[in-house]
């Protein structure tokens, strides 16, 4: 995806910008990104005049996850009594336009359904919250997933900032020209890439990376369709519903279908 850097800074705020760590930075850059890719597939947030517009962004922190931010006034389709992550995936996390092209460019260069999975599921959360979307990611999924795929999942927000030639993932020249060459990942992102890189699964997470480079192509869009096998195979649905089976996710699960409770 061309990106115009002017545009990006102009959402941001060069001051605010200015003040944000390298990862945040980052962050930043992906979720604009990913906003544009979704956009171009459903309208942009509309608001009723400029004030109101100003009101939200005042009292809306960078992190929050898409669902909590009000804009549009519509309201969410209900959720179904036993929620599937499939139902997620359309009423909630669509049109995850970014998730959907990862996940099929891994299946189009014959990866292991494993990385698949992954590559679908690994920023869906960023629906519930965008700030360490790796861990909280991580979190959602490891009551439901082979290990493998969490752990994946967990690391590739680290991953992503280092270069690993055996398997062409080069560092983003898009970080170089929005941020310069001098970036720097803060020091618990180095630790956890350090990890990673010498752990046995190493490649799990690697192979997210090097996928979700291709997970940003305007004018391509998935569908969820191709993919309902492999969730079916790999992903191991309770009965009772996402966010109804008291797992140690089930909280999140709950949140992201009913972000407009208060309590």
């Amino acid at each position: 995806m061309d990106v115009d850097r002017r545009e990006f800074f102009a959402s941001v705020g060069v001051g605010a910008l200015a003040a944000m760590s390298h990862e945040d930075r980052a962050e930043e850059l992906e979720h604009f990104m990913i906003h544009r890719l979704d956009d171009s597939i459903r309208p942009p947030r509309k608001y009723a005049d400029e004030e109101v517009k100003e009101m939200q962004e005042a009292v809306t922190r960078r992190g929050v996850g898409r669902l909590f931010v009000k804009g549009d006034g519509d309201p969410l389709e209900p959720m179904p009594k036993n929620a599937t992550l499939e139902d997620f995936f359309r009423l909630r996390f669509a049109p995850a336009n970014h998730v959907l092209q990862s996940a099929a460019h891994a299946l189009q260069t014959g990866q292991p359904e494993r990385t698949i999975l992954a590559c679908l599921l690994h920023d869906t959360v960023q629906a519930l919250i965008r700030v360490d979307h790796g861990y909280w990611g991580a979190a959602l999924f490891e009551p439901y997933v082979d290990e493998r795929i969490s752990w994946g999942i967990r690391y590739h927000q680290a991953l992503r900032f280092y270069p690993d030639e055996s398997v062409g993932y080069e560092y983003p020249e898009l970080y170089n020209r929005m941020f310069g060459e001098d970036y720097v990942p803060e020091p618990y992102i180095k630790e956890a890439y350090e990890y990673a890189r010498n752990h046995s699964w190493y490649m799990e997470s690697r192979l997210i990376t090097v996928n979700d480079t291709y997970g940003f192509q305007k004018g391509v869009e998935v569908s969820i369709d191709p993919f309902i096998d492999f969730i079916g195979r790999h992903f191991k649905q309770p009965k009772e519903g996402l966010g109804n089976d008291n797992s140690a996710s089930a909280h999140m699960w709950r949140s992201i279908a009913n972000p407009d409770r208060p309590l």
